[in-house]
């Protein structure tokens, strides 16, 4: 589905808002990891678990889906973390992705007509392993970033777990890494310092690693002489 262009500018905020909403109701979500599963179900009240979604839509790859109509959220079962203890970072990023599509696009699909024509063997939204990142993917992708790893938050635990807020300059660790595992300059691989978070926020090294480059706590590029 072809979707409004929304500005990043717009998702960062929607995303937080939604964490107020449930602070309001449930408690302030003060430390991480944030609990998107209550989220989508105390707060959205949305229909929500697990199911073989290759096989009862009988498209491959997918991950997870969203009906809109039918108030329903399902992430694959390979994702189950209570089976998979490893995919725990995959799984939270995709339950957010859900969460971001109900969030930003839903009013967009019900003013689609052919969204009538949702059923349970066919939902509004299928998002697989490779779905090209279309811009509805895209902005999905934005916000589960933004709704698991809050800006503040990420700062607070940085400096409480590397004792200060100066980036990291990873450039060479980055080159030590990449040179060992034979990588090239498009598939850079995780510093330490993001897994470490990553395991605090329930999300994956390199999603972690996005963000923290994204709030300039981990520098991938030598910075320029006198900036610091």
């Amino acid at each position: 589905m072809e979707v409004k262009y929304i500005h990043e500018s717009k998702i960062e905020p929607a995303a937080y808002k939604l964490l107020g909403e449930y602070g309001q109701k449930f408690g302030e979500v003060a430390h991480p990891p944030i609990p998107v599963e209550e989220i989508i179900e105390s707060c959205l009240q949305l229909d929500y678990g697990f199911d073989d979604l290759p096989s009862s839509l009988e498209i491959p790859d997918v991950l997870g889906a969203t009906w809109v109509q039918l108030k329903k959220i399902r992430i694959d079962q390979s994702l189950d973390p209570s089976e998979y203890p490893a995919k725990i970072g995959r799984y939270c990023f995709t339950v957010a992705h859900e969460i971001g599509h109900w969030q930003l696009h839903r009013s967009q699909i019900l003013e689609n007509s052919s969204s009538l024509f949702e059923t349970p063997q066919k939902p509004a939204i299928v998002c697989r392993k490779v779905s090209g990142k279309k811009p509805i993917e895209k902005q999905a992708d934005k916000f589960a970033g933004y709704l698991l790893m809050p800006k503040q938050m990420v700062q607070n635990k940085w400096t409480e777990v590397f004792g200060n807020l100066e980036p990291y300059v990873a450039v060479d660790e980055i080159s030590d890494l990449s040179e060992r595992w034979g990588l090239d300059e498009d598939n850079q691989p995780t510093v330490q310092r993001a897994k470490q978070l990553a395991k605090i926020f329930n999300v994956s090294g390199q999603a972690m690693q996005i963000r923290l480059i994204s709030l300039g706590l981990i520098l991938n590029k030598q910075p320029e002489k006198g900036l610091f």
